[in-house]
């Protein structure tokens, strides 16, 4: 598999890194740019051969439709993840969670197949290598706390905010 890194630079959350494979579905997002994606690709797709490329049209799309309000429209992204074990569930679980909705961890790790593993989801959801199209801020902490997010806790709570899942 061959895979290319591209920055979306027009977000209200700063520049975003993109991985998309030679079909042009996501496979990787960093809200650190590109750079930060090349370790994440190599770890997650280690057969996969990873070089800079060119923005995929039907995701700038879809961001661009997102940030501008259209809460579901990352929904239409085609993304993947490799393997079945825990933490692949876990990220593909992500995808069934709607714009403007939290779950806690426990709920998270219970929709998995791991009832009782909340921990183990959240060290899932910090390796997410689509932390932004899976949207991992969408989990929060038993008590609606807004903990554990790789892109840091202001970004999700613009981003919940911004979904209307948290009133500000």
């Amino acid at each position: 598999m061959k895979i290319a890194l591209w920055t979306y630079a027009d977000s209200p959350i700063g520049p975003l890194g993109f991985a998309t494979d030679e079909d042009g579905v996501v496979v990787g997002c960093s809200f650190e740019g590109e750079r930060a994606l090349e370790p994440v690709m190599r770890r997650v797709w280690p057969q996969a051969e990873v070089s800079s490329g060119t923005e995929v049209p039907a995701v700038v799309e879809a961001l661009d439709a997102y940030f501008a309000g259209a809460r579901d429209a990352l929904g239409r992204v085609a993304w993947r993840v490799p393997g079945e074990d825990f933490q692949p569930r876990v990220w593909r679980a992500l995808a069934d969670i709607p714009s403007g909705v939290t779950i806690s961890y426990g709920e998270m790790a219970r929709r998995a197949g791991e009832p009782g593993a909340a921990q183990a989801a959240g060290v899932a959801l910090n390796r997410n290598p689509i932390p932004l199209i899976l949207a991992c801020h969408r989990v929060v902490g038993h008590d609606g706390g807004l903990v554990g997010f790789g892109g840091g806790v202001e970004r999700k709570r613009w981003l919940l905010a911004h979904e209307g899942a948290l009133l500000l």
